[in-house]
């Protein structure tokens, strides 16, 4: 009957609608926490931050939730690379950015374009 197709697929609709949130979230989710360094470069630009102040930014302005180990490993494998630097205040751990921290980001500005296009290609199926 009409109505059996009809009710069919509203079901296959509310399915698909479903799926592309869980697909949006995860891809997000995995986007974050692979550039959660380039992030952490950007907020710190010009300023100090925390573990802890990472972890409130990426939850208020991304509405992701991360542990912090996740954060401190991040962290932890920024300043090996020698991207940031950490110093103790008033017993808390803080990074700010090294200039070789800043030139990476400064390229990472400048190759803007390719980087946009090159997710353009994926997220097309190109």
């Amino acid at each position: 009957s009409l109505y059996k197709v009809l009710k069919r697929r509203q079901r296959l609709r509310y399915l698909v609608i479903v799926l592309e949130k869980g697909i949006v979230k995860s891809i997000h989710g995995r986007l974050l926490k692979e550039f959660m360094d380039v992030l952490a470069m950007q907020r710190m630009r010009g300023t100090e931050l925390s573990g802890y102040d990472l972890m409130e930014y990426l939850r208020e302005d991304f509405d992701f939730a991360v542990s912090s180990g996740t954060v401190y490993s991040v962290l932890y494998s920024m300043e090996r690379s020698g991207l940031i630097e950490s110093k103790m205040v008033e017993r808390k751990r803080v990074y700010n950015l090294t200039r070789k921290g800043e030139a990476t980001l400064e390229a990472i500005y400048a190759a803007n374009d390719v980087i946009e296009g090159f997710f353009a290609r994926i997220l097309k199926g190109e």
